[in-house]
């Protein structure tokens, strides 16, 4: 089926204005003060929520790098 009347460029324009991708804006690691993405571990503490610390050496997460 076609469509009835031709759509302009501007009409077109104005219904794409909102479909801009806008970046992630991370929270702050309330151990380690480091950028945090929401529901994900912070890699040097391994934080995730309140009761839930996520240690994984092989990927240094939550582990000292001071060694």
């Amino acid at each position: 089926m076609q469509p009835s009347f031709r759509v302009s460029h501007g009409r077109t324009r104005r219904r794409r204005s909102h479909h801009a991708l806008v970046g992630a804006t991370p929270g702050v690691c309330p151990l380690s003060g480091m950028p945090k993405a929401h529901h994900r571990a912070c890699v040097q503490s391994g934080y995730v929520r309140p009761g839930l610390k996520i240690v994984v050496p092989k990927f240094g997460i939550g582990v000292d790098k001071k060694k």
